[in-house]
């Protein structure tokens, strides 16, 4: 099985995946789950992991009993804010010294600007909203960094976001992921909830095209 067969798999499998986890590891898949969703939000280069179905099939073993939501979910939260917070701080730091650098040869000094202006502007809600697209919510609080958000809004927008974010779906799979119709048909409701996450940034990139045009 190569890697990508092993990822799609996982991903469709979640659940059999994560009770798998719960039964070898107890209460160190808290840790696991803590892990994830900490890299998923805080690492540029870990765009690719599961958030949204990870949460959903979560709270879905909560309401089984396998795991405790009232654990799990202020868990995550901290998970995700810290996640966020230390993007933020990688692209404050380390991703705007590396665009001055590479300014003028491949990213113009306008472009950095702009971000700014961006984020100066419509910040808050980008933090909130990038919470439930997949791979833009790990660069979103990068991005935040480099256009030097003010901390302080981005500290209360990143809390809100992350509030939103978690208790949603885990609530979501804890009062629905066990009824019969969901339960028996999870892989597509897992597939569903990926397309629905992605469905914004599609939306919003065929309103781009039609503006540009």
């Amino acid at each position: 099985m190569d890697l990508l067969t092993a990822f799609i798999d996982l991903v469709l499998h979640l659940d059999t995946h994560l009770m798998t986890l719960v039964q070898n590891y107890g209460v160190w898949v808290y840790a696991i789950l803590f892990l994830i969703i900490f890299a998923e939000t805080g690492l540029v280069f870990m765009p690719f992991l599961p958030g949204d179905s990870l949460l959903f099939v979560a709270g879905a073993l909560c309401g089984l009993g396998a795991m405790q939501l009232e654990w799990l979910a202020p868990l995550l939260i901290v998970a995700a804010f810290t996640g966020d917070n230390t993007n933020y701080w990688v692209g404050r730091l380390i991703g705007l010294r590396l665009l001055e650098r590479a300014s003028g040869r491949f990213i113009k000094r306008e472009h950095i600007d702009k971000t700014r202006e961006f984020y100066e502007k419509h910040g808050g809600k980008t933090i909130i909203f990038a919470r439930f697209m997949p791979i833009i919510r790990t660069f979103a609080p990068f991005v935040a960094g480099i256009g030097l958000m003010r901390y302080r809004l981005f500290v209360l927008y990143s809390a809100l976001g992350s509030i939103a974010w978690i208790g949603s779906l885990t609530l979501a799979g804890y009062f629905f992921g066990n009824i019969p119709v969901v339960k028996n048909n999870l892989t597509l409701i897992i597939l569903v909830v990926i397309l629905i996450s992605f469905l914004p940034a599609l939306v919003e990139y065929i309103r781009h095209r039609q503006s540009s045009k």
